[in-house]
């Protein structure tokens, strides 16, 4: 808006035109569409095209080759730890589903602030840093952690057991445990979302609480059930330093060869060629859960 000042001494507000108010919209696009573009699209576009580059005694050549992805189909190893991986973050988002969705529901029966103060406290350890709970599962599933010493001075185990640690099963019980908050707030949100008056609907028709649930609650809950699900396991498919730090040996995954590939073997062409396979998985499993969504919701 410009001020003006008549002859008179009046003091006139003036609106701007519509030329001006126009003139901030390219910029505007320009940041709304472009950054994305830039920070998001060009990395990926990089590494796709790195990925069909050859290397010869650690230098590129410059020649286009298909010698990368031939060499990953055609690996056992590769192929067994892919869908090793597959495997494992299928079952940590089944595991962060099932118990995120109880705790989910059961802080969505709550009245007052009771509700919101328990969601901020399963959010809050999303706030502490990543390796800081790693080391907390490690001091729980360790030889001589709080599990094992537990089950001892039950009577469980004789002696401290080794299933804990350094094994698939801790890399999963530890990603289960970390992912946990990522599965509680969409399936909270999706249950937040029901209008009550369904629910008051459905208890005056008759329904008994089971089949409110089964019904009523459960269908209109299921994308973000589903959304809950997809994202702990596009996640788990990518973490690198969980396998590494509580796997050992036995915990290799796809995400620690991604990382090998670039830090130890230097062999870059190789490694965006995984890296765009695990990313071909990640958008398979979100075409998949949006078929999914769209057909529960015909339903």
């Amino acid at each position: 808006m410009r001020i003006a000042t008549s002859p008179s001494g009046i003091v006139i507000a003036q609106a701007p035109s519509k030329q001006r108010r126009g003139l901030g919209k390219p910029t505007a696009s320009l940041l709304v569409y472009g950054l994305p573009t830039v920070m998001i699209l060009l990395p990926l576009v990089s590494f796709l095209a790195s990925s069909f580059l050859e290397q010869d005694n650690g230098r590129l050549t410059g020649d286009l080759t298909f010698a990368n992805y031939a060499a990953f189909f055609t690996s056992s190893s590769y192929l067994y730890v892919f869908y090793g991986t597959l495997k494992l973050a299928f079952i940590v988002a089944l595991i962060s589903l099932v118990f995120g969705y109880i705790l989910s529901y059961l802080i969505w029966r709550l009245e007052g602030s009771a509700r919101y103060l328990l969601l901020l406290l399963s959010a809050l350890p999303l706030v502490m840093n990543y390796v800081v709970k790693i080391y907390a599962m490690r001091s729980i599933l360790g030889f001589n952690g709080f599990l094992n010493s537990t089950l001892l001075t039950l009577g469980v185990i004789d002696m401290p057991s080794r299933l804990f640690i350094f094994n698939q099963t801790a890399v999963m019980l530890t990603m289960a445990v970390i992912y946990l908050p990522f599965g509680i707030l969409p399936i909270f949100l999706a249950l937040e979302r029901i209008p009550p008056s369904l629910i008051a609907a459905a208890a005056d028709l008759g329904a008994k609480p089971g089949q409110i649930f089964l019904t009523v609650v459960l269908p209109l809950s299921l994308p973000g059930s589903i959304a809950a699900a997809l994202f702990v396991m596009v996640i788990a498919l990518g973490d690198y330093l969980t396998p590494q730090m509580v796997g050992g040996s036995e915990g290799f995954t796809f995400g620690r060869a991604v990382w090998s590939q670039f830090g130890m073997a230097f062999n870059w062409p190789f490694g965006a060629a995984l890296a765009v396979m695990l990313l071909l998985a990640v958008v398979a499993l979100i075409a998949l859960a949006s078929l999914i969504s769209r057909t529960a919701r015909i339903k």
